[in-house]
């Protein structure tokens, strides 16, 4: 380590910054928008009408069946000539990250929902609840609280995923360290420095998923 050169880190930290602010915003953009969209898909797999939820289950299903890094050249290179103008690298990764990570985390909402005791939404009816509210503030609440701990744990395999946006051209944190790498020549620095952002997040990460495990539990 005694060719090791921390001065490189230094000065490339805004341009390494700028990389993570985009990965954060595309992690945050695909907790928000999966979980909004997986809940719907969730009570849509939950229907009982069979072509409602069919067509969720197509969805998910085709969904979960395909690599990201496919979902997010489909909406790169193929969205464009679908509505006739490009879309940006941005708002493509942002639609690839919510459409995919929506079918998992319907999955994850679906488990949750299930695992509330029937009892509960009978005796919401008894009440006179509708089935939205009953949804609304009885299953879905409880439902949150058991499944926050997975829910926490695919947001971090959504956060590692956001470096294959380099395949579309958007420069997140793992593509800002790799064009300093090759421009400065100090790839052992850049990559080394690059493991351990992503060490000390996703453990950190994964220590707060624990604790909220045993707190749900308790």
């Amino acid at each position: 380590m005694t060719g090791f050169d921390w001065g490189v880190i230094v000065r490339a930290l805004p341009f390494l910054w700028d990389g993570m602010t985009v990965s954060l915003m595309l992690t945050a953009a695909g907790i928000v928008g999966g979980i909004v969209f997986g809940t719907l898909l969730a009570t849509m797999r939950l229907s009982p009408v069979r072509a409602v939820a069919a067509l969720a289950a197509l969805y998910v299903n085709t969904f979960r069946s395909l690599p990201l890094i496919l979902i997010l050249f489909w909406f790169y290179f193929l969205m464009p000539f679908a509505i006739g103008r490009p879309i940006g690298a941005f708002p493509s990764a942002i639609t690839a990250f919510v459409m995919f990570e929506a079918a998992y985390f319907c999955e994850i909402i679906r488990a949750g929902i299930m695992s509330v005791p029937r009892g509960q939404a009978l005796a919401a009816k008894a009440t006179g609840m509708t089935p939205w509210q009953t949804m609304r503030l009885v299953i879905l609440p409880q439902a949150f609280r058991a499944m926050t701990p997975v829910m926490l744990t695919q947001s971090i395999v959504m956060f590692q995923d956001t470096s294959l946006v380099y395949v579309i051209t958007l420069r997140d944190f793992m593509t800002a360290a790799s064009i300093v790498a090759g421009r400065d020549g100090r790839v052992i620095e850049l990559y080394c420095f690059a493991a351990a952002v992503y060490f000390v997040l996703c453990f950190t990460a994964s220590v707060a998923v624990r604790a909220t495990r045993r707190r749900v539990a308790a």
